[in-house]
C-alpha cells in the first residue's frame, strides 16, 4: 500500500474539471482532512488562480470586513473552508448573478461542512453552484489509482460477464483490517504506528469539537457530545434508535437528534436510507448508522475491527462512487420485518444491485440467503448480487449471485 508523501489522485477530481467548465461556482465539501486543501492547490487545472484558506486569520478578517472587496480581488478564486465567513456566500453569489455573459469556473469553494445542509447557504447559491463531495480515500485512491472500485464496470456490465470482469482485476491481496484500521485519511494513512495514529486521531476530534463544531453551533457541553460520538460509533450497521442512544447516553432525545444532525452536517455521520419500494413484503423504514471514515469510527468506539467495519469500509467506497456519477445512482440498504437483510443496495438507471458483505474467509449458501429474497422480489429490476467476503476465493455462490472477494471490487 503506497504510504509516502506524494499527491494520491483522486477520483473526484474529473467530476470537478468538468464542473469548472459548466458552472460559475463548484463547492467542493467533506469532512476536515479528506484532502481538499490538497487537491485545490494540487491539480493542475486549479493551479492558475488565487488561493485563499479562511483557516488564516488575515485572510478571514478580509473577508469578514470587506466581503464584496475579497470576492472582486481577482477574477477567478479558490477560497477554503469557506463556512468560516458565512457573510461571504452572498457577496460570492452577487459577483457571479453579475457578471454577463455568466464566467464558468469563476469561484472554487471548499467547506468542512455539508453546506448542502446549511439552509442559508443552499438558499443563496440555489441554482448557481455545481456541488462535489470529498470523502476519505477510498482503496484505489490509496494504491494510487486515483478511482473508486469497480461498480460502474459491474452495472454496465451483463451478470455473465461478472465473473471474468472480477476475476481480471489487477490489483493487490487486501487485508480488510489494517484498511479500517489505516483510515480513509491522508495524513494517519501515512502515519508508522496504531500509536501515532491513535495520537492523530485524538488531535482530530479535538480540533473537531473545538473549532470546527462550533462554526455550525454552540455546544454547552462537548463531554455529552463526545460521549454521543461513541455511542453511535459501537452501533456501525445499526439502525438509528434516538431513545435507545438517548437511554445509553443519559443525554435528552431532543438533544440527541440535534447531535445527530450535525455529525451528520459536518460529514462525520452517514446515514443510510432504505430502499422502500414494498411489493409484498413489509419494509423497515427507519435509516442506518455508518460513521464518514470507518478509522475513525473504530477509534471512537475502541475494541478490535468487526465485520460492521468492513460493512462501514464498503459503504465509504460507495459514497464516493455515487457522488461522482452523473445521473446520481443511490445507496440504500434493504430490510423486510422478518429481518431478511441485504447490507447494501445500488439502486441505478439500468437497475439494483445487491451487496451483502461478510468478513468470514468461506461464506457458505446460507450467507446469500437474504440477497435470494431480494433477488425474488424485485426480479424485473434485479441486475445481480454481490456477496463480498474476507477470503480470496470468486465463485457463483447462487443464480444472478457472486461470491467474490471485498479487494476485487473495492
Amino acid at each position: 500500500m503506497m504510504v509516502d508523501y506524494q499527491y494520491l489522485p483522486r477520483a473526484a477530481s474529473a467530476l470537478i474539471e468538468r464542473a469548472l467548465g459548466v458552472s460559475g461556482i463548484v463547492v467542493l465539501t467533506g469532512a476536515r482532512q479528506t484532502g481538499k486543501s490538497t487537491l485545490t492547490r494540487i491539480e493542475p487545472f486549479l493551479a492558475d488562480r488565487p488561493y485563499f484558506t479562511l483557516d488564516d486569520l488575515e485572510s478571514r478578517d478580509r473577508a469578514v470586513r470587506a466581503p464584496d472587496e475579497f470576492v472582486r480581488s481577482a477574477p477567478r478564486m479558490t477560497i477554503d473552508e469557506v463556512q468560516r465567513a458565512p457573510d461571504l456566500i452572498l457577496a460570492i453569489k452577487q459577483a457571479v448573478d453579475e457578471d454577463r455573459p455568466r464566467v464558468p469556473g469563476r469561484f472554487v469553494l471548499t467547506g468542512s461542512a455539508n453546506l448542502l445542509l446549511m439552509q442559508r447557504v443552499s438558499e443563496t447559491l440555489a441554482g448557481r453552484a455545481t456541488y462535489v463531495s470529498l470523502w476519505p480515500l477510498t482503496r484505489r485512491e490509496k494504491l494510487g489509482l486515483g478511482r473508486t472500485g469497480i461498480w460502474t464496470e459491474l452495472i454496465e456490465s451483463s451478470i455473465r460477464d461478472w465473473y471474468d470482469l472480477v476475476r481480471g482485476q489487477d490489483v493487490p491481496r487486501g487485508d480488510w483490517r489494517e484498511d479500517v484500521t489505516r483510515s480513509g485519511y491522508p495524513e494517519p494513512l501515512r502515519l508508522p504506528s496504531d500509536e501515532a495514529r491513535a495520537l492523530w486521531f485524538e488531535g482530530y476530534v479535538r480540533t473537531y469539537l473545538e473549532r470546527d463544531l462550533q462554526d455550525l453551533a454552540a455546544i454547552a457541553n462537548l463531554l455529552d457530545f463526545r460521549r454521543l460520538m461513541r455511542a453511535a460509533c459501537l452501533r456501525l450497521g445499526n439502525l438509528v434508535n434516538q431513545a435507545e442512544l438517548a437511554r445509553d447516553t443519559q443525554i435528552p432525545r431532543v438533544t440527541v437528534q440535534r447531535y445527530l444532525n450535525l455529525l451528520e452536517t459536518s460529514y462525520q455521520l452517514v446515514r443510510l436510507e432504505p430502499y422502500s419500494v414494498n411489493r409484498t413484503k413489509r419494509l423497515i423504514k427507519a435509516a442506518k448508522l455508518y460513521w464518514s471514515d470507518v478509522g475513525l469510527g473504530l477509534h471512537l468506539a475502541g475494541g478490535e475491527p468487526s465485520g460492521a467495519h468492513l460493512e462501514n469500509l464498503v459503504l465509504g467506497d460507495l459514497l464516493a462512487w455515487r457522488d461522482i456519477q452523473i445521473p446520481r445512482a443511490e445507496i440504500l440498504y434493504w430490510r423486510t420485518a422478518t429481518n431478511q437483510e441485504v447490507d447494501l443496495v445500488i439502486e441505478s438507471r439500468q437497475g439494483l444491485v445487491g451487496i451483502e458483505v461478510k468478513a468470514t474467509r468461506r461464506p457458505g449458501p446460507r450467507s446469500a440467503q437474504h440477497l435470494q429474497a431480494f433477488r425474488d422480489e424485485y426480479r424485473d429490476r434485479f441486475l445481480g448480487g454481490l456477496l463480498l467476503h474476507g477470503g480470496e476465493e470468486t465463485f457463483w455462490i447462487s443464480d444472478g449471485i457472486l461470491a467474490a472477494p471485498w479487494w476485487r471490487i473495492v
